[in-house]
């Protein structure tokens, strides 16, 4: 059997993630800050995402879904902290999970590593320059680690989500949501399921010839 770590796994995307890993006949572990999952872990702590590495053991497919989106302001009027706090969950948050499972996964010749990015990645979102910019870096990083990968059995791969209906979207303003949705010409809201069916092919044998790629998953939004 093999075996699944799932970052953000509480709620969302991630907690979405899991039920459809699970339900493939996966043995997964989520791991969050938030109280629901089966391991508490801050990503942005590097030794403790270390720690659960090893208490972890061999694992064969990696999801990084832990995000948060931070400031919803004009960028003049964010804050270097705004700036840090983002990019440490989203982006280095991203870097300690890869960093600490990556080598087992090509010791053992097999890997899959699932990161989420946004569709605010590539076309910028106003007013969410931190989480834009901090989801362009995570859609950089897996191109980067894909190709550093490639020969190695373990396949990275981004998704470019568009608006979704999850805990974390929901805490944005009905205009944000609004706006958002105006740019899916489908005219709806992701549903998490949806995004887990693919995450369950991106992580399967099925896939064998991708690495570094973005699938967007956006309702029609992507254009590029």
């Amino acid at each position: 059997m093999r075996r699944a770590v799932v970052t953000g796994g509480a709620s969302g995307l991630g907690a979405a993630t899991a039920v459809r890993l699970r339900a493939d006949g996966l043995e997964v572990i989520t791991a969050d800050i938030a109280p629901g999952a089966d391991a508490a872990l801050d990503v942005t702590d590097a030794a403790a995402v270390d720690a659960f590495a090893r208490s972890a053991g061999a694992i064969d497919v990696l999801v990084n879904s832990a995000g948060i989106v931070g400031a919803n302001v004009p960028i003049v009027d964010t804050t270097p902290d705004d700036w840090r706090g983002v990019f440490e969950v989203n982006v280095f948050g991203t870097v300690n999970l890869i960093r600490a499972f990556a080598p087992g996964m090509v010791e053992r010749g097999w890997g899959r590593i699932v990161n989420f990015a946004s569709m605010a990645g590539k076309d910028g979102n106003p007013n969410l320059s931190i989480y834009s910019a901090s989801k362009a870096a995570v859609i950089g990083l897996t191109k980067s680690t894909g190709k550093e990968l490639a020969r190695t059995g373990v396949l990275v791969n981004a998704i470019a989500p568009a608006v979704f209906e999850t805990p974390m979207n929901a805490t944005n303003t009905p205009e944000v949501l609004e706006y958002m949705t105006s740019l899916i010409p489908m005219r709806r809201l992701g549903q998490p399921p949806e995004l887990a069916a693919l995450v369950s092919w991106l992580v399967s044998d099925e896939l064998s010839f991708s690495t570094g790629a973005v699938y967007d998953i956006s309702g029609g939004r992507a254009t590029y």
